[in-house]
């Protein structure tokens, strides 16, 4: 009997913010063909109820001080799967090539000959502000927004932060809690203690957490909320702007459309 080999690929998907229901068409369709997901700690496992029962589902997720596997370690895996299986997806949370290491990981499989594909996914960024109604640009109040890690690979505060600051936009911060003093000290040594800030937990799922402040108070407004990573920081007039939504995020008034 003939052996009938499958291409070696790698699909890299963007699994979007945390509601399962804000992943594309797109993704959907790769998660349903794929022989072996490998899927991160920020994305909601309802998705994988779109694998084929077939599929080998592996987490490789990483969070602060918990690694199930190093970054090395997913590399190889990618590479070994594809080889041995064929197509894998790597399920990542937000839009993999925003702070998700997606085009890394694209460079390392390219190497060993492997296809490469990329579905783009919300990202956490824009997505977990507008479930609180939060516009990142709005007239009279934001023209640009930054988006920044508030942690490099060196575990260090970004230095972009402190331009960002001195600007007039809407500034974005992903992974930033442990680096929220910091932040708050550059924002204070310019003279902006009033300046509106949001940070929201959990964005766009059931377990989502929100506080509202200042930055002169909302170091007390984190402590008062036990408000901890997975957490978006939003810093900027458009706090104040925000837009009354009925919610539709627990009660489920929007219907899941089945694909």
């Amino acid at each position: 009997m003939e052996l009938i080999t499958k291409t070696p690929m790698l699909t890299v998907v963007g699994a979007g913010p945390g509601d399962p229901d804000l992943i594309t068409l797109k993704a959907i369709k790769a998660i349903e063909s794929a022989d072996v997901i490998l899927y991160d700690a920020l994305i909601n496992e309802e998705l994988l109820k779109y694998a084929s029962p077939n599929a080998e589902t592996i987490f490789v997720g990483k969070r602060k001080g918990c690694y199930a596997f190093q970054q090395e370690q997913i590399n190889e895996l990618i590479v070994n799967r594809a080889k041995s299986h064929g197509h894998v997806v790597r399920l990542k949370g937000g839009d993999p090539f925003i702070f998700g290491r997606g085009a890394e990981e694209i460079d390392y499989a390219q190497q060993f000959d492997v296809e490469t594909y990329m579905v783009p996914g919300i990202s956490s960024s824009f997505a977990v502000p507008a479930y609180q109604g939060i516009p990142l640009t709005k007239r009279d109040a934001s023209e640009s927004f930054w988006v920044l890690t508030g942690t490099t690979q060196f575990h260090e505060l970004s230095k972009d932060i402190v331009l960002a600051a001195q600007s007039t936009a809407t500034v974005v911060i992903l992974m930033g809690m442990g680096k929220l003093n910091e932040i708050v000290d550059i924002y204070k040594s310019l003279g902006k203690d009033d300046t509106s800030v949001a940070i929201i937990q959990n964005g766009t799922t059931k377990n989502e957490k929100v506080g509202y402040g200042k930055i002169k108070n909302i170091l007390k407004v984190v402590e008062e909320k036990q408000l901890s990573s997975p957490a978006i920081i939003i810093i900027g007039d458009v706090v104040n702007k925000r837009v009354a939504l009925t919610s539709m995020i627990h009660d489920h008034k929007i219907k899941s459309i089945a694909v």
